[in-house]
This record gives C-alpha cells, structure tokens and sequence, in this order.
C-alpha cells in the first residue's frame, strides 16, 4: 500500500465548493478497486489548508489503474477546478514507525 497526499491552498470563499467538489469525486474513488482509502481534512490552525490522504494499492495501480479508467475522467472534471491550489501531490510508502487504530 501507499499513500498519496495532495496538499491545497483553498481561499475562504471557494472552500465550501472544494468540499462539494470532493464529495462528489469520492463516488469514482469508492468505485476503483485500487483504492483502499481515503481522507478530507481541513487544517484548524491554518485553514485556507486542506490534505487530502488516498490509500492505493500501488502507485503502479494508481497510475496505469485508475488514472486510466473512466471514472479517472469523472473524478477529474469535479476537481479540475482547484488543480492551481495543488502545493504538493506525491506518493508516500510507510515506514516501521506506525500505531494501528
């Protein structure tokens, strides 16, 4: 498993649009088998940021899976709108440092 978080800079009066935009986009996310989780969060100290946490299978299966299926396309067109705010979008493998819930 790895996950990729993509870190945004979300001006006070889009936000509620970017949640919206998400929410609508999480449907192609629960279709893809290659996704295994995922998170919206909004930071509290900062909060023109936001993260969002995606648990894939792989980044291989990320790439050539869902990046070229066509519920790629749909999630795509919800977010496309917020892809200038992107600060920083990359995959990460854990490390032995972790707690399970």
């Amino acid at each position: 498993m790895v996950v990729e978080y993509i870190r945004y800079t979300i001006a006070s009066e889009r936000q509620e649009d970017f949640i919206e935009a998400y929410s609508k986009a999480s449907k192609q996310l629960d279709r893809s088998e290659h996704c295994l989780g995922y998170e919206l969060t909004h930071c509290e100290e900062e909060p023109e940021n936001f993260i969002l946490r995606i648990e894939w299978t792989s980044t291989a299966n990320h790439l050539n899976g869902f990046r070229k299926s066509q519920d790629f396309m749909t999630f795509l067109n919800f977010v496309k709108p917020f892809f200038n705010n992107i600060v920083e979008m990359n995959h990460y493998r854990l490390t032995k440092v972790v707690k399970k819930q």
